[in-house]
């Protein structure tokens, strides 16, 4: 059964062409006709409503049939939305026609024989137009579902820990609270120094396996208030809150560091002792509330001079001026 509620759009500069092709569309029940008389005047009525098919002259002052094409597409990827074109012409060269499709033109119709081609090929219009825009439609819900699972993951699928995404909206969260509240934020980044090392003697299914046994052992060493997520494929993070700033010190993280780097890890390869850098990087609300970057950026400073030294260094971020 054809749609008689197809949007149609008529665009000729020669009324009783478009009249013509108007009363034949009609004739056949169609109901959604709009017509214009020139280019300009069509991508304006399409701006205001999408039309399923145009139907052009491909002759016409201002602006000729191939340009109006060219247009139509642009605005359809714009608007990711598929319009069947249909151009009358009275022009039957091969070199005429290809130029036509390569332009985005998807059928002609010839004048000569417009009455009885008109309302076969608008069938063929119909079904393909619903075909495109159908496709369209399933794969913007589907970029747009995709970016909402994208948005709502905070678990690291390798080790179950939370992600980077997730500590940072929770270091967001509790430098917040921190400033409301009083107290201090901590943030503790831990990161295998040896971790390349480990990857040049290991295959990465024993890798894995390290990784996972890290995850599970920090997570037998912090404090069940405390998050603990991996945020890079060798580093993990501690977002903590202290109500007394004065208690956010290393020492209150030295069980991590100690744990880590003095019982070796069980694998299937055996028992493999890793070497890990610790800081902690500490945000007081009496300084200032600093930004997630600005605590992410003194961290990472602060994990490469703790990498140098071998020791568990403590750090703070540097406020930015007008934060």
């Amino acid at each position: 059964m054809p749609n008689l509620d197809l949007p149609i759009l008529v665009v000729d500069d020669a009324k009783f062409s478009s009249m013509v092709v108007g009363r034949t569309l009609r004739n056949a029940g169609y109901r959604d006709i709009r017509v214009a008389n020139n280019a300009p005047a069509a991508l304006k009525l399409m701006e205001e409503r999408a039309v399923s098919v145009l139907i052009a002259d491909w002759l016409m002052p201002e602006m000729d049939g191939l340009e109006l094409a060219d247009r139509v597409r642009q605005q359809d990827e714009h608007d990711n939305h598929y319009t069947y074109i249909m151009l009358l012409t009275a022009k039957e060269s091969v070199e005429a026609l290809s130029e036509a499709f390569d332009r985005g033109v998807d059928d002609f119709i010839y004048k000569s024989d417009m009455t009885k081609q008109l309302i076969p090929r608008i069938f063929a219009a119909d079904r393909m137009a619903d075909r495109q825009n159908t496709l369209l439609r399933a794969n913007a819900l589907l970029v747009e579902n995709n970016q909402e699972l994208e948005n709502s993951n905070i678990i690291d699928l390798e080790t179950g820990l939370c992600n980077a995404k997730y500590a940072r909206e929770r270091l967001q969260k509790t430098l917040r609270h921190a400033e409301s509240r009083g107290g201090a934020t901590a943030y503790v980044m831990c990161g295998i120094r040896n971790w390349q090392d480990l990857k040049r003697k290991h295959p990465p299914s024993i890798m894995s396996e390290l990784c996972v046994g890290i995850a599970r052992r920090l997570n037998t060493l912090i404090r069940p208030i405390d998050a603990l997520c991996r945020v890079g494929d060798n580093q993990f993070a501690t977002v903590s809150y202290f109500q007394n700033s004065d208690h956010c010190t290393t020492t209150a993280f030295r069980r991590i560091f100690d744990g880590i780097n003095h019982k070796a890890l069980k694998t299937s390869a055996g028992y493999i002792s890793v070497e890990a850098g610790m800081v902690l990087c500490r945000a007081s609300a009496e300084d200032g509330t600093p930004t997630v970057q600005d605590v992410e950026r003194a961290a990472v400073q602060g994990l490469v001079d703790a990498y140098e030294t071998r020791r568990f260094t403590e750090t703070k971020p540097e406020l930015r001026e007008g934060v």
